[in-house]
């Protein structure tokens, strides 16, 4: 008898769920894919609507639609689906700047027993012709480059290294190009990119490329870390402080060829806590902490530089040279005035440690009116 009672449940609750389920909205799509084939990128966006019919028994709402990757802009029918009726979701993509082959995905969600339904779109798109502006995307007066910022990633202390950025004149006007307020360590050169040219190393006529290398002295810099400059071009013999190409180097020692020998009887930085948590300040109060370094090495630690972003202030030891089993304070003060919110600021600390040359302390809290 209870076996029959149990069965008896079972199938009750199995009917139950089963009309349950009928009876909700259902999604009925013609299809799930959407191959647009070969897409022109010069043709511009392109379009596909996915339609569908509501084969369940209650309304259809779809809740919300989201495409992957930003790539596609859904739109979508937006009023309930009644039983037996049809509706629609469109995909439209962009193939600008996105050559080559492309797999999208459409996530449809809607009050069906399965409430996400994934559509997908695929192609593959034709790159368009690059025009002169897409190759020098960056206008300077009356020129273009392809990029305003030299870049000496790393270059050790007494280095000396040459980066080339190039350009083009797109005025209907020959102009000379010189530059202004060029820091010592660096040095400025224009010259054509066609050497058969017979007119002067820095002037360019209408349409002409051209190049400028910067050669950048780290040994006359003297400096450590991460660096930055500003050089102004002077066109036609004028200084427009718009004109202006950017220059940052990374001035590291090169511990790369170092034996294993070497790096054990090296100087090594050990830093008591290298986070400062001062929890929460009203704006205005100052945060300070000091930072203990020990030299746990076996020769001894110099302190190359002590730089701290913006926001706080850091003052450097005044001993730099830590002997073997020495230590030594670095007072950081953060000052609150105009911030709020979180707050995350670093003190960067450069030595002669060869697995850590680059020690980075933090500061961190919340700022309150």
């Amino acid at each position: 008898m209870k076996k029959i009672i149990l069965l008896f449940t079972f199938a009750l609750l199995w009917t139950s769920a089963t009309w349950a389920q009928q009876t909700k909205p259902a999604f009925s799509f013609e299809e799930t894919l959407h191959n647009f084939g070969e897409v022109k990128e010069a043709d511009g966006k392109v379009s596909h609507e996915f339609s569908f019919t509501n084969t369940g028994s209650l309304p259809l709402v779809i809740h919300n639609v989201r495409a992957s990757c930003g790539c596609t802009s859904p739109e979508w029918s937006r009023k309930p689906i009644a039983p037996g009726g049809k509706g629609f979701v469109k995909a439209t993509f962009d193939p600008r700047n996105r050559p080559g082959n492309f797999n999208k995905t459409i996530t449809v969600t809607a009050n069906t027993a399965n409430p996400n339904t994934v559509l997908r779109i695929t192609g593959n798109v034709t790159p368009r012709p690059k025009t002169l502006e897409d190759i020098y995307p960056r206008e300077v007066g009356p020129l273009r480059f392809k990029t305003t910022h030299i870049s000496f990633t790393r270059i050790q202390p007494k280095e000396k290294k040459s980066e080339t950025i190039e350009f083009v004149n797109t005025s209907d006007q020959t102009i000379t190009l010189d530059f202004d307020r060029v820091p010592k360590h660096i040095s400025l050169v224009a010259k054509h990119q066609d050497n058969s040219s017979g007119s002067n190393i820095n002037t360019f006529k209408p349409g002409e490329k051209g190049n400028i290398t910067a050669t950048y002295n780290a040994a006359i810099k003297n400096d450590w870390g991460f660096v930055y400059d500003q050089v102004f071009l002077k066109i036609n013999g004028e200084t427009n402080y718009k004109n202006r190409i950017s220059v940052n180097a990374n001035i590291q020692e090169d511990f790369s060829s170092w034996s294993q020998e070497q790096k054990a009887k090296a100087a090594k930085i050990s830093v008591d806590n290298k986070i400062f948590d001062f929890g929460e300040i009203k704006q205005g109060e100052k945060a300070k902490h000091t930072y203990y370094i020990t030299n746990t090495g076996k020769s001894d630690l110099l302190i190359r530089k002590v730089k701290a972003s913006c926001g706080c202030t850091a003052i450097k030891p005044a001993k730099t040279t830590i002997a073997p089993g020495e230590k030594t304070a670095i007072t950081a003060e953060f000052n609150s005035a105009g911030k709020s919110g979180r707050q995350n600021k670093s003190i960067t600390v450069i030595t002669n440690d060869p697995l850590a040359s680059s020690t980075l302390l933090r500061i961190q809290g919340t700022v309150t009116k």
